[in-house]
């Protein structure tokens, strides 16, 4: 576990004892599947999903959505240069996702 999500937890534990986690929406429901929380640290997981509910997406999870859907793109051409092309703006996404990424790992070690 890293010290991050060490920090996470006391914090955590420490609203259970005040009571600050009783009365919240959707308390005592199960959780709802979030299968892409398993390549996060918790702490941004939670991050995320707050987000996600506020209805605001971070740019790097913007852009990951926009890889996949370039992905899936690219599996349907067959024109090499349109292949070359949309290979191209791949790299132009993930390149960027990857800066997005980076900046808030600079972000959150403070």
């Amino acid at each position: 576990m890293s010290g991050a999500d060490r920090m996470a937890e006391r914090r955590i534990l420490k609203a259970l004892a005040e009571g600050k986690l009783s009365g919240l929406a959707g308390e005592g429901k199960p959780l709802p599947h979030r299968p892409g929380d398993a390549f996060v640290s918790a702490g941004d997981a939670a991050g995320f999903r707050i987000m996600a509910e506020a209805g605001v997406l971070p740019e790097e999870i913007v852009l990951k959505k926009r890889a996949a859907a370039q992905r899936a793109h690219l599996a349907t051409l067959t024109d090499p240069e349109a292949r070359k092309a949309a290979m191209a703006e791949l790299a132009r996404i993930e390149m960027r996702q990857a800066i997005a990424e980076d900046a808030r790992r600079k972000f959150m070690r403070g």
